[in-house]
C-alpha cells in the first residue's frame, strides 16, 4: 500500500501529492535556469562587443598619418619653425605614445579604465575627462528627455490612431506627424531660432544659461537652464515624433488583427483594456528595438541643433573635437558614444525577453 504525503491543495479545492507537484518545480527550476543562460548570453556577447569596439577605437587614429602633436606643431610653424626642444616639450605635454605596440595597448587599457584620455588641443589645458563631463549633463537633459517624451507620446498617439484608425484621430496625428518628421532636424531649428528667438524674441538664441548665471542646483538655475533648452528640445520633439508615432501605427494596426485579440474582444474586454494590454504590447516590441538604438545615441547628442543654437552639450563638443583635429577628444567621445549604444542595446535585449518570452529560448 502506497502512502501520500499531504500537499497543497488546488484552486478546486482538491489535493495534489508530492510526485504531482515534482514536475511544476522541475518546470519552474527549468524557465529560472533558461532565464540565467539567456542573461549571461546577453552578458557574454555585450562584453565581447565593447571589447572589440574599445580595440578599434585604439587602431583607428593610429592609422591616421603623423603623430597626436602634428596638429600643434603645424600651428606653431605658421609663426616660424619649430626647434626640437619645442616639439620634444609639446609631445611631452600631449602624451604622444610610446613603446611599441602591445605596450601602448595596455597603457589604453589603463587609461580607459581609469578614464583618463589625456589633454585637450582645442581646450588646451583642460582634460578630456574635464570638457566631457562638464558637457554630458546638457546633452543627457536635452536630448535624453526628450527622446523619453517623444517616444512615450509618439506610443500612445500611435496606439490610439491604429485603434481609431478612419477617424479623424487616426488622420490627425498621422498627417502632422508625417509632415512634422518630412523637415531636417537644421532646417526646423533655424525656423523656431529666427521666428521665436530673432523676430519675437521669446527666448534666447544661443547658450545653456544665462551670462550672469552661475551652474548650480538651485530652483533659478534650474529654471533659467530650462529656459535656454526649450527652443532645442521642442526642434527634436517635432522633428522626431511622427517616426515613433507611423512606427506604432503600422504595426499595431497588423497586431489588432491578430486572434488573441480578436478572442479578447469577443470575451468583453474594455476596448481600453484590449487595445493597451493585449494588442500594444506586441506591436511595442519593434518601436522597443528603435527606443533603444534612439537612447543608445543620446549621449552623441544631436550635432546640428546643438551647432544651430550653440547648445554646450556632447554634440557641439564633438563638432570642435573634428574641427580642430583634436584626437584625444575625438577618441573620448567615439569611445562614450559606443558604449552608450552597446549598453542601451543589452538593456533593451533584457527588456525584449520580459516582454516576449519566445526571444529567450
Amino acid at each position: 500500500m502506497t502512502s501520500t504525503t499531504a500537499a497543497p491543495r488546488g484552486v478546486e479545492g482538491k489535493s495534489r501529492s508530492v510526485a504531482e507537484d515534482v514536475p511544476l518545480r522541475t518546470q519552474g527550476s527549468g524557465r529560472a535556469a533558461r532565464n540565467a543562460l539567456y542573461i549571461l548570453r546577453k552578458l557574454g556577447l555585450f562584453v565581447l562587443t565593447l571589447w572589440a569596439a574599445v580595440t578599434v577605437n585604439f587602431i583607428l587614429p593610429r592609422l591616421m598619418p603623423g603623430t597626436p602633436a602634428d596638429a600643434a606643431l603645424a600651428k606653431l610653424a605658421q609663426n616660424g619653425p619649430v626647434s626640437d626642444a619645442t616639439k620634444a616639450a609639446i609631445e611631452a605635454q600631449l602624451g604622444v605614445p610610446t613603446g611599441n605596440i602591445f605596450e601602448q595597448y595596455v597603457t589604453y587599457l589603463h587609461q580607459v579604465i581609469t578614464l583618463d584620455f589625456g589633454v585637450s588641443y582645442t581646450f588646451y589645458p583642460q582634460t578630456v575627462s574635464e570638457l566631457v563631463s562638464t558637457a554630458l549633463p546638457y546633452t543627457l537633459v536635452l536630448v535624453g528627455v526628450v527622446t523619453i517624451i517623444a517616444f512615450i507620446l509618439g506610443t500612445l498617439l500611435g496606439v490610439l490612431a491604429a485603434w481609431k484608425r478612419g477617424t479623424w484621430l487616426d488622420t490627425l496625428p498621422t498627417l502632422s506627424g508625417s509632415f512634422a518628421s518630412a523637415f531636417p532636424y537644421f532646417w526646423t531649428a533655424l525656423l523656431l531660432l529666427f521666428f521665436a528667438g530673432y523676430v519675437w524674441r521669446l527666448f534666447p538664441t544661443s547658450g545653456a544659461y544665462g551670462p550672469t548665471a552661475t551652474p548650480n542646483l538651485s530652483f533659478g538655475f534650474l529654471g533659467d537652464a530650462l529656459y535656454h533648452a526649450f527652443l532645442p528640445a521642442l526642434t527634436i520633439l517635432i522633428t522626431s515624433l511622427g517616426g515613433w508615432i507611423l512606427g506604432m501605427r503600422n504595426t499595431m494596426i497588423s497586431t489588432i488583427g491578430d486572434d488573441y485579440v480578436t478572442f479578447a474582444e469577443a470575451n468583453g474586454l474594455k476596448p481600453r483594456v484590449v487595445a493597451l494590454r493585449y494588442a500594444a504590447r506586441n506591436a511595442i516590441l519593434p518601436n522597443l528595438t528603435s527606443f533603444g538604438l534612439a537612447l543608445g545615441g543620446v549621449v552623441g547628442g544631436s550635432i546640428l541643433v546643438e551647432r544651430v543654437f550653440g547648445y554646450p552639450g556632447v554634440g557641439y563638443l564633438l563638432f570642435n573635437a573634428v574641427t580642430n583635429q583634436d584626437y584625444p577628444l575625438m577618441q573620448a567621445l567615439f569611445l562614450m558614444i559606443t558604449l552608450s549604444v552597446l549598453v542601451a542595446n543589452f538593456l533593451v535585449d533584457i527588456l525584449y525577453g520580459v516582454l516576449d518570452p519566445r526571444t529567450r529560448r
